[in-house]
C-alpha cells in the first residue's frame, strides 16, 4: 500500500512541476500563451496543460528519441531542443483538440518554450527531495 501511495505523490508532485514550468513559460515567452480572462481560469488551464503535456512525453517522446537516436548521437545531444519543441507543438494541437485554450504560435516559440521548461522542471526537481 505504501508504494502505491508514493508513486501517487510522485506524481502529483511531477505534473505541479510540469504546471508551474508551462507557467513560467507562458509569462516569459511570449508566443506560448494560454488565452485565459482569470486567474482561476488560467490555473485549470495550465492543470490540464500539464496532464496533456505529461501523457505527451510519457507516450510519444521515448518512440520519438527512440526514432531519432542518430540525430542525438550527431548532435551530441542538441536534437533534444527540437524534440522538446515538437512536444510542446503536439501538446499545444492536443490542448486545442480538447477546447483547452492554450497556444504555441511557431516552432521558434515551442523551442524557447521547451528550453523555458526544460531548465524550470530541472532546478524545481533539484530542489525538491527525492
Amino acid at each position: 500500500m505504501r508504494g502505491g501511495y508514493a508513486r501517487g505523490v510522485q506524481l502529483l508532485l511531477r505534473l505541479v512541476v510540469n504546471g508551474i514550468a508551462l507557467w513560467v513559460a507562458t509569462a516569459v515567452i511570449d508566443g506560448v500563451d494560454t488565452t485565459t480572462t482569470t486567474t482561476r481560469d488560467q490555473v485549470l488551464t495550465i492543470a490540464a496543460v500539464a496532464v496533456v503535456f505529461g501523457l505527451v512525453n510519457l507516450i510519444v517522446k521515448p518512440i520519438v528519441k527512440l526514432l531519432s537516436l542518430p540525430l542525438y548521437i550527431i548532435t551530441l545531444g542538441l536534437f533534444t531542443l527540437v524534440v522538446n519543441a515538437l512536444m510542446l507543438l503536439l501538446t499545444s494541437w492536443i490542448a486545442g483538440k480538447l477546447g483547452v485554450p492554450f497556444e504555441v504560435d511557431g516552432f521558434w516559440d515551442a523551442v524557447l518554450g521547451g528550453l523555458v521548461i526544460s531548465v524550470v522542471s530541472w532546478l524545481l526537481n533539484v530542489l525538491l527531495p527525492d
